[in-house]
């Protein structure tokens, strides 16, 4: 929502950052690890790599080469197969009333540390999983797929996700959050101190909702439309049968005057929102990027496509581009 020049913003950077100011600002906590035999130097830096892991082909610093398999617990950067996904698919499903075919109880029972010969080219230890596993994989990622099309990017889930952040930019120079060391911070600066981050909580769409100030009257207005259910609506989408050229590029096909109208609306009355679903690895078969055993070879690692149903899917992403009015509801 917010962009810094020239840098790109994960959450996985600030829950880095998070984790690093919790322990510096707390010298208890230091003394406790070190009672349980914590390596601070090795051991927290462990963690920050577990939370957000290096760059590829970069080394480990916070364990050897022979514990590497353990950097495919968490964020599984290899084919994505981790307990942050595990977790919030159990959660996510259950609250929105989808069936998660995903076994992942099974999948850990299955589990195995296999060394991965230098054909593979790193020849390193990877979590493997048994061959007839493999359909119970694809469900995974199937349920990947079908939470973002039906749920977190779906229609009117955009849409107010759009809103919600419109409101937010107009309201941000106006809104002052205290961070360390007394320092203010706006909504957009906010996450450069995580004292101040912290705070970024839902307590902000309410405090915009429920101000009464003048300078925040636009961003009042665009939430109350929110809470009311005047949503911006949806006119139709696409779906490239070629890569898309942009957002920008759409932009100027629907407008290809500066100036020009469509049925009597401007072109800032309009907005394309980018739509990609996929099996989290874009175009590719994130299953080509697992390794299996055999009941008959527990040690011994292989792709396993012999065991895959004919059934499994062909095309593994589905990117469209929604078209919204912007503000028309505003102009009515």
């Amino acid at each position: 929502m917010f962009k810094q020049k020239g840098k790109t913003w994960k959450h996985e950077d600030n829950s880095v950052k998070m984790f690093k100011d919790l322990v510096d600002s707390d010298e208890d906590l230091k003394l406790m690890m070190k009672a349980f035999g914590m390596n601070l130097d090795e051991d927290l830096e462990f963690i920050k790599e577990m939370i957000k892991p290096p760059e590829a082909k970069k080394k480990y610093k916070g364990r050897p080469k022979e514990k590497s398999f353990l950097y495919e617990i968490v964020n599984n950067k290899r084919n994505g197969i981790d307990v942050d996904k595990f977790d919030y698919f159990a959660r996510d499903s259950h609250h929105l009333g989808i069936k998660n075919n995903f076994d992942h109880g099974r999948f850990i029972k299955f589990a195995r540390v296999c060394e991965v010969d230098e054909q593979k080219g790193d020849g390193q230890k990877h979590i493997c999983t048994r061959d007839k596993e493999v359909n119970n994989l694809y469900d995974l990622f199937h349920t990947r797929y079908s939470l973002h099309r039906r749920a977190y990017q779906h229609n009117v889930v955009k849409i107010i996700e759009y809103m919600i952040a419109e409101a937010f930019l107009k309201a941000d120079e106006h809104i002052q959050i205290k961070g360390s060391r007394g320092k203010m911070f706006t909504l957009s600066t906010a996450i450069t101190d995580m004292e101040a981050y912290t705070k970024l909580t839902d307590c902000v769409f309410d405090r915009i909702l429920n101000s009464t100030e003048d300078n925040l009257r636009e961003a009042r207005e665009i939430l109350k439309k929110v809470v009311d259910r005047k949503h911006y609506k949806f006119l139709g989408g696409i779906k490239p049968k070629i890569q898309p050229k942009g957002i920008s590029q759409l932009k100027k096909d629907l407008f290809p005057r500066e100036g020009a109208q469509a049925d009597g609306l401007p072109e800032q009355d309009f907005v394309v929102l980018p739509v990609t679903m996929d099996y989290g690895m874009k175009g590719k078969d994130p299953i080509d990027s697992m390794d299996f055993y055999s009941k008959k070879n527990p040690t011994k690692h292989s792709k396993s496509r012999e065991n895959r149903c004919r059934a499994s899917p062909v095309h593994f992403s589905e990117r469209s581009s929604g078209f919204t009015a912007g503000r028309l509801i505003l102009k009515v």
